[in-house]
């Protein structure tokens, strides 16, 4: 198993986010039914990240297998999942003001300069592939039926691959599990205090 933590991840551009998180923590006063509330997307955001992270090859192959199937963005929906659940258990005002704060970042600042970042990539790599694939496969909704490549375009990208753990571990995704983990048990431990 390689070292959970990557590094571009404890870089201090994250740093206003973690001092951020921690305010609201230090406000909030959770309750059961803001834990009840908040633990199942938690729980579907940690799992589709996993299903996800099982699947990818990054750069050597073109995945269309598990969730990028049904959308292109498995992972940043799960991670969208996990903020909207952690905020949602911190109760009152500072759900309120942690989700909301979530959300226009996602959907104004980070997803559409990924979404382009990663589009020009995949094209440019993957070509016609990827064009059909993004014309056909929503970003972040998913859609019911798998998209399938055509029989010429399925010789170039990686349609019938299992969930692999070594792939999960080469996609560095236990360092999320890690860091869901001990964002939950904060969150509960604030939970049970005065």
């Amino acid at each position: 198993m390689r070292n959970p933590f990557r590094r571009k991840n404890l870089d201090l551009r994250f740093a206003p986010a973690l001092v951020a998180g921690l305010v609201l923590l230090a406000v909030s006063q959770p309750t059961a039914r803001s834990l009840a509330i908040g633990a199942p997307f938690v729980a579907a955001g940690v799992a589709l990240r996993a299903w996800s992270a099982g699947h990818l090859v990054k750069t050597l192959r073109f995945t269309v297998t598990g969730p990028y199937g049904h959308l292109r963005h498995p992972l940043y929906l799960g991670t969208l999942l996990i903020g909207i659940g952690v905020a949602s258990m911190l109760g009152g005002l500072p759900a309120l003001a942690g989700s909301a704060t979530l959300l226009g970042w996602f959907a104004f600042g980070y997803f559409p300069r990924k979404e382009e970042i990663e589009s020009a990539r995949l094209l440019a790599r993957h070509g016609d592939l990827y064009a059909s694939y993004r014309a056909r496969v929503p970003a972040l909704i998913p859609r019911l039926r798998r998209w399938r490549p055509d029989p010429v375009m399925a010789e170039r990208s990686d349609t019938t691959g299992f969930w692999s753990l070594d792939r999960f571990d080469a996609n560095n995704e236990q360092g999320s599990v890690i860091a869901v983990a001990v964002a939950v048990a904060l969150v509960c431990v604030r939970a049970a205090l005065p």
